[in-house]
């Protein structure tokens, strides 16, 4: 069993920036392609960012091409998403997925998923 654990979302004036960590337990880490999607409230949710399970394939919704960033540590068996430039449309319920490939996630395909970590962003 993969168990899928988001941290740091929170409050944030518009212009700030947080780093959103997603730890991943129960299998091998670096086997998985990652994920970011998010949701915002009476909206459907969507891709925002995936990464190859080696780091050297990233992919991001264009609108957030530029103001965020997506990495991982496979020793710490973590991926993050560095935002910058926070809007206040960028305000959701931020999740993280495990996947066998970013092109499936990109489609909002995900093997494993976490509860969540909600971003708001005040202006």
């Amino acid at each position: 069993q993969v168990q899928v654990v988001e941290s740091g979302g929170g409050l944030v004036q518009a212009g700030g920036s947080l780093r959103l960590s997603c730890s991943v337990s129960g299998r091998t880490f670096s086997s998985y392609a990652m994920g970011w999607f998010r949701q915002a409230p009476g909206k459907e949710r969507e891709f925002v960012a995936a990464i190859s399970w080696n780091g050297g394939i990233t992919y991001y919704a264009d609108s957030v091409k530029g103001r965020y960033t997506i990495s991982r540590d496979n020793a710490k068996n973590t991926v993050y998403l560095q935002m910058n430039s926070l809007k206040p449309e960028d305000t959701a319920v931020y999740y993280c997925a495990a996947d066998s490939s970013p092109p499936r996630l990109r489609l909002g395909i995900g093997q494993y998923w976490g509860q969540g970590t909600q971003v708001t962003v005040s202006s």
